[in-house]
């Protein structure tokens, strides 16, 4: 399976080019290990202080965006797949489940935030 961060998801780019717009990422699939859809990249999150991009926000579950969770996943965990044309991540559906769980302060909520790169075994975007 060929990977790539997500600086390189748009087909479109111009050679050695490494941006991409945050509305080609919204929307794209996200997919488990074993190849199953787990939902969409519904919000992306840019640290202000250095202007990177640090969280994909997937939605999944639901139906139609009916009764969907969503949580934010540190972009560490996120590999665009060319020949899916969308992110794989090691991430199942039952660890989604049983991630820390967002309220609405969770952009400002730093406690949150280490506990939430703790259970997905990334360093925290901020160090």
């Amino acid at each position: 399976m060929q990977t790539q961060t997500y600086a390189d998801t748009t087909s479109t780019r111009a050679a050695g080019n490494s941006l991409i717009s945050g509305k080609t990422i919204q929307g794209t699939r996200v997919y488990s290990p074993a190849g199953d859809e787990l939902g969409h990249i519904d919000d992306v999150m840019i640290d202000t202080s250095s202007g990177k991009a640090v969280y994909g926000v997937l939605e999944f579950g639901g139906f139609l965006g009916i009764g969907s969770d969503h949580h934010a996943i540190p972009f560490g965990k996120l590999n665009y797949d060319t020949a899916r044309e969308g992110y794989v991540t090691d991430l199942t559906k039952e660890q989604l489940e049983n991630a820390p769980k967002q309220d609405a302060s969770w952009r400002e909520n730093r406690d949150w935030q280490q506990r939430s790169h703790e259970y997905y075994g990334v360093a925290p975007y901020w160090l």
